[in-house]
Formats: C-alpha cells, sequence, structure tokens
C-alpha cells in the first residue's frame, strides 16, 4: 500500500517536470524564432533619405499609410529595373487595402530628371528614392514607406517555405518549364518563371501582375502554415537576403496589431493605359481623367482632403 501510494505522489512531480521541460522547450524555440526574426528585420531594414520630410503615423491611432512595393531585377553589374510596381494604400479604419499595379511601361515625368520616361527607368536613374518620388507625383499621394523584392532572390523565399500553389488560367511555357492549365505546386525556379512570363498572355502586363500577387499570396500562405514553423530559419534567412524596406522592427509590431483586419479585405484596382508608340519606343499612357480618377480614389482611402 505504501509502494502504491508513493507512485501516486511521484506521477503528479513526473508530470509537473514533463511540463516544466515542455515550457522550457517552447521558450527556446520561441527564443530561437525572436532571435532569427530580429536578426532577418534588421538584415532588411534600409532607411533612405528623401527631401520630403516623411508623415507623422501613429500605429496606436490607426493613421491610413501607404506602400510602394518593388519587384527588381538586380543582377550583377546592373542595377536593375523595378519590374514590378505596386501602391498600396492601408486603412484600417475603413477596414480595407487598397492595392494598384501600375504597368512598368507608363509613360510619366521622372522626378528629379525632368524627363518623360518609363516608370520603371526612375530605380535605374535614382534607386528606392528616386521611384517614391515618381508614384508619389503621378498619383498624388504621400509615399511613406517601401518593400524592394529582388526578384532573382525571390526564388529562395518560394523555396524556403517548401514551394507554393497556385492556379493557373491558362497553360503556357517560359523558359523551358511547361505549365499546365489548374492547380499546380511551384518550386522557386518555376515561380519566377511563372510571374515573369507576359509576352503569351493576352492580358500583358496586367496577367503577368495578377501571377505576381498568386505567387505572393502562395507565399504567405505556406509561410504561416504549420509544417513551416520548423523552416523558420531558412525563411527568414530568405526574406533577410532578399527583401528590404525602410519599416522598423517596431512599426512592423504596431502594423501587426493595430491592422491585422484590414488585411483580409485586399481591393485590387487597376489602371486603364492604351499602348502607344513613340520615338518608336513602346509606352502606356494614361489619360487625364483616368489618373484624376486613380488620384481621388487614394486619396479618400488615405483620408486625404483637399
Amino acid at each position: 500500500m505504501r509502494a502504491e501510494r508513493n507512485k501516486k505522489r511521484k506521477w503528479p512531480r513526473i508530470i509537473a517536470i514533463i511540463f516544466l521541460l515542455l515550457i522550457v522547450s517552447i521558450g527556446a524555440y520561441v527564443f530561437n524564432v525572436y532571435r532569427s526574426l530580429t536578426t532577418a528585420v534588421d538584415t532588411m531594414h534600409e532607411p533612405i533619405t528623401r527631401e520630403r520630410e516623411p508623415r507623422p503615423i501613429t500605429f496606436e491611432k490607426a493613421d491610413p499609410f501607404s506602400v510602394l512595393m518593388l519587384g527588381v531585377d538586380e543582377r550583377e553589374g546592373d542595377k536593375g529595373r523595378s519590374d514590378t510596381i505596386i501602391a498600396l494604400t492601408v486603412n484600417p479604419k475603413k477596414n480595407s487595402i487598397k492595392m494598384l499595379s501600375i504597368p512598368r511601361d507608363t509613360r510619366t515625368e521622372i522626378i528629379g530628371r525632368n524627363t518623360l520616361d518609363k516608370i520603371n527607368h526612375a530605380y535605374a536613374f535614382g534607386g528606392v528614392e528616386m521611384s517614391m518620388d515618381t508614384v508619389e507625383n503621378l498619383l498624388d499621394i504621400p509615399i511613406d514607406y517601401y518593400v524592394k523584392v529582388n526578384m532573382e532572390g525571390f526564388q529562395d523565399i518560394v523555396d524556403a517555405v517548401g514551394g507554393i500553389e497556385v492556379n493557373n488560367s491558362f497553360e503556357f511555357t517560359e523558359d523551358k518549364i511547361k505549365f499546365a492549365q489548374g492547380n499546380i505546386n511551384l518550386n522557386g525556379e518555376e515561380a519566377l518563371a511563372y510571374v515573369r512570363m507576359r509576352k503569351q498572355d493576352p492580358s500583358g502586363d496586367f496577367g503577368r501582375q495578377t501571377r505576381q500577387r498568386q505567387v505572393i499570396q502562395g507565399v504567405i500562405n505556406k509561410g504561416v502554415s504549420v509544417g513551416s514553423l520548423t523552416k523558420f530559419d531558412n525563411i527568414f534567412d530568405a526574406l533577410g537576403n532578399n527583401v528590404k524596406t525602410n519599416v522598423t522592427f517596431d512599426e512592423m509590431v504596431g502594423i501587426q496589431s493595430n491592422y491585422r483586419s484590414a488585411a483580409g479585405n485586399i481591393e485590387q484596382m487597376k489602371i486603364e493605359a492604351s499602348g502607344v508608340y513613340i520615338d518608336g519606343i513602346s509606352y502606356q499612357l494614361i489619360s487625364e481623367e483616368e489618373q484624376q480618377r486613380i488620384q481621388n480614389e487614394l486619396k479618400a482611402h488615405l483620408g486625404i482632403t483637399e
């Protein structure tokens, strides 16, 4: 009987010890995740200097803000051009995000050079700063933050999450890779070819932008899955090596805490543009009426009044 009582007394201790070991293990895991995350964010953080003073954004008050996303092909010996240009406006009070894809061949004034050129040349001429200034001028809204993704290294991010799944609307071949219609799985190399295809798409650049959004959404879906928890080191390394932004770690925490609800309501905006040739060069032209319509919609979303 005494031995039986001793066994009963031991069980709570054993359970307590197991529970304690579990807590310690989880604590060590969380610490490692936090350490890897902060290291990645430090690597990603790249502040910029602009002539315009930054607007004061208070995340605790859920102030609306804007972000310029640039997908850049950066190759050795070449600064590259921003082939993907997306303007985002975020308004948690309206519980929404507006996403505007700007055609890379849009003819507009390149701020800082006083010339009319393709908008994606702004990055080649003056980097992120000139791109932000040029998009600000085109849309007539303040651009508060930027996120730049190296498209050559984007495949590392896809591979880090273990590949992604997308729904392809039609069959095509790009870079000797055949993409079937319907739901398909892509590794990093395949995802890069998938988003680069443009000439075979009847929708041209707009179809390409749709595929870019599919791949980005696929990475997000895979990145937050339980299966990716064991790959956090690879994921954070890939992000740190291929993404640059002027958003700080504290600002990321503020956005995550106060703007999460808006992420579930993303509205895709489309610019109506017409293709023209000027001096033998192909451009996309936006009419004054269309430009005004886009400007008014984005200003209203940011709560900007004239």
